[in-house]
This record gives structure tokens, sequence and C-alpha cells, in this order.
């Protein structure tokens, strides 16, 4: 089992990590838009929230061994459903020619207000 971590705050304070590794699955936790300060990224922009939670999780994937074309499943939990069209095109943008499957659900709310989305993801790792 290889574990990775993002160095998000409440990784330490919650207790646990950003993905797991075991044999060919790979499991990311629920990742937020955080910017390398720390701070929420783009307070306010559904689609930018989006790819900068995607680019978190490529990210963890790459230290793992693998990148965006080996996941298998999305799960986005968002504060406003009605903005599904920013946070679609944004997932479309990154998955392209390997969409996985998805899942789009509205959420009462996130860790902070400001946090308009945050994914998860599965993936499945045939080559290695």
């Amino acid at each position: 089992m290889k574990r990775t971590f993002s160095g998000a705050s409440w990784e330490s304070q919650v207790g646990y990590c950003r993905g797991v590794r075991v044999n060919n699955h790979i499991y990311i936790s629920g990742t937020a838009p955080i910017a390398e300060g720390g701070e929420v990224f783009a307070p306010g922009d559904g689609y930018a929230q989006a790819k900068r939670c995607l680019e978190i999780i490529q990210k963890a994937l790459q230290d793992l061994g693998t990148d965006i074309n080996s996941v298998v499943r999305t799960r986005m939990f968002v504060t406003d459903i009605s903005r599904w069209a920013e946070f679609g095109q944004a997932h479309q943008e990154v998955f392209g020619e390997n969409p996985p499957a998805t899942s789009m659900v509205e959420v009462k709310s996130l860790i902070d207000p400001a946090i308009l989305i945050e994914i998860e993801v599965d993936a499945m790792c045939l080559d290695k």
C-alpha cells in the first residue's frame, strides 16, 4: 500500500491522506480547490475551482504512479447544482476522450463556504 499527501491542513486534522494505492486500485479523497498558499482558489468561480481540484488530483495520481487517464469514476460534490455547466465544462476538458463514470451531487455545504466543489476519484492501473 502506498499513500500520498497534498499538505492540506485538513489531512492531519482529520486524519486522512490525499490518495491511497492498493495494488492496481487508487482512491483519491475528496479534493477541494485549495491554492498553493492554503487559501481557497478562485472564490466564486466554479469552473476555475473544478479545474484546480482536478490539478491537485492529477498530482496525487502522479505521486501514485499513474495519471488522469487511469480514472474510472469521479464524484463531484457541489454547493449549487444550477452551476453544473461550469463544473461539467472543466471535467470534460480534463477527461476529454477518456471520460469516467461520474456523479454530480448537490450538498448543503462544504468545509469552507467559499468552496463550491469538491471532487473525489477512483482509478485503476492496468499497466503496473
